[in-house]
């Protein structure tokens, strides 16, 4: 029997968690659950046109679809037992795990998104609101569709024809997935001062430091929350990663260095396959932090040059130059080619150059983005010229490159 006073309350706590929850007609588009003010950006993304009972087909009871669309937006879909009304309960969008830059960039080529769009596209993903597999709300959700039909009720996985899969998800959870571990006090304690301890290593790049600190860890010093070890030793590096992430901000690195670094390793510490690659990749994290805080601190720039230096970073594929950054920044054009040349060591040319290119290389090893939309990401519109480019910077061509680098 449906209680309304419980969805109520379901819906209540989704939305305290920014999760949007609608009750809409089978005939609604699936463009139409994303925010009205965004919907610009998708409008022409494969399948958005899509209703839901087109992709869904006939809602049945006793059932519950979830269901990922072509830019891997997730929605948890079922009819309410409510005689005389169609609508259907929409929980989403939603996201099991934040998107990297680098799939992001890959979900709008698949899609036809233009590049020119991307920075809003991105900040699209980040308000999207992220709920774990291991999130309480679905064992609530759980719970609700249980009181609403029993302990007998179907789950349908439902992909738009379009969307790469990435992986069933599912939303069946034990009690065994609930955090009931006691951890033993000295081994807690002894783990934050070491992370403290490396936190401060890193805000000061030092390498030394850290390897010397890296050398204390131990099996005892991961924290176990389950029984498995490969997933348990999985999360403590990303927890590590997101306090990584911090201490190198606290260094004097811009987010945007660090968003690009912290998504990377993101990717790697899922692709863990055993306990035994779990310190390798550690130390790799810690050295690479330290030497990010080394090589991209800003900290030693002068306000002038740290303004130039993030308009860059913010997007390379915008039209930069020195006369539009001295115009940004309401200064002249020689002031900003003496004072940038001496800080940087590099000419405000070559410094966007050589920054596009890294982005270029990056794009190439981490993503199956297609040249010429790499080329656009960084800035190029000749996809000829930036594979000369690329080729005096790196010795190869972007296909080369790609093939030596995978």
């Amino acid at each position: 029997m449906f209680n309304e006073n419980e969805y109520g309350l379901l819906c209540d706590l989704l939305k305290k968690k920014r999760t949007q929850v609608v009750a809409v007609p089978p005939t609604c588009a699936l463009i139409e659950l994303i925010d009205e003010n965004n919907r610009p950006l998708f409008k022409n993304a494969l399948a958005m046109g899509r209703t839901i009972a087109e992709v869904l087909g006939e809602v049945k009871p006793r059932s519950v679809y979830l269901l990922q669309d072509t830019l891997g937006l997730s929605y948890i879909v079922f009819r309410l037992p409510i005689d005389g009304i169609s609508s259907l309960s929409v929980i989403g969008p939603f996201l099991y795990k934040a998107h990297s830059t680098d799939r992001i960039l890959e979900i709008s080529e698949q899609n036809g998104l233009f590049p020119n769009h991307q920075r809003l596209i991105n900040e699209f993903y980040v308000s999207i609101p992220v709920l774990p597999e291991s999130s309480s709300l679905f064992l609530l959700i759980d719970s609700f569709l249980e009181r609403m039909w029993g302990k007998e009720y179907e789950i349908i996985n439902i992909y738009c024809d379009d969307v790469q899969r990435e992986g069933t998800v599912s939303v069946q959870y034990s009690a065994n997935d609930l955090d009931d571990t006691f951890i033993d006090m000295k081994n807690m304690e002894r783990r934050y001062s070491l992370e403290n301890e490396i936190m401060d290593a890193v805000a000061l790049g030092s390498e030394h430091m850290v390897n010397r600190i890296f050398a204390s860890f131990s099996d005892s010093t991961f924290e176990k929350r389950i029984d498995d070890p490969l997933r348990n030793t999985k999360n403590y590096c990303i927890i590590m990663n997101t306090l990584l992430r911090k201490a190198a901000e606290r260094g004097g690195v811009h987010p945007l260095y660090l968003d690009r670094t912290s998504s990377q390793f993101a990717v790697e510490i899922e692709k863990l396959s055993s306990v035994e690659r779990v310190a390798e990749l550690m130390a790799d994290m810690f050295r690479s932090y330290c030497r990010l805080v080394q090589k991209s601190s800003l900290k030693n720039y002068s306000a002038v040059v740290k303004k130039a230096v993030m308009a860059i970073e913010a997007d390379p594929s915008a039209e930069l130059g020195l006369s539009q950054l001295a115009s940004r920044l309401n200064i002249s054009n020689e002031y900003l080619s003496s004072v940038f040349k001496k800080e940087t060591g590099k000419t405000v040319t070559q410094y966007i150059r050589e920054r596009r290119l890294k982005y270029a290389a990056h794009l190439l090893k981490y993503t199956n983005l297609q040249v010429q939309t790499v080329a656009l990401h960084c800035g190029f519109l000749d996809v000829q010229y930036f594979s000369k480019l690329f080729k005096v910077y790196s010795g190869l061509t972007p296909t080369e490159f790609r093939e030596k680098e995978r």
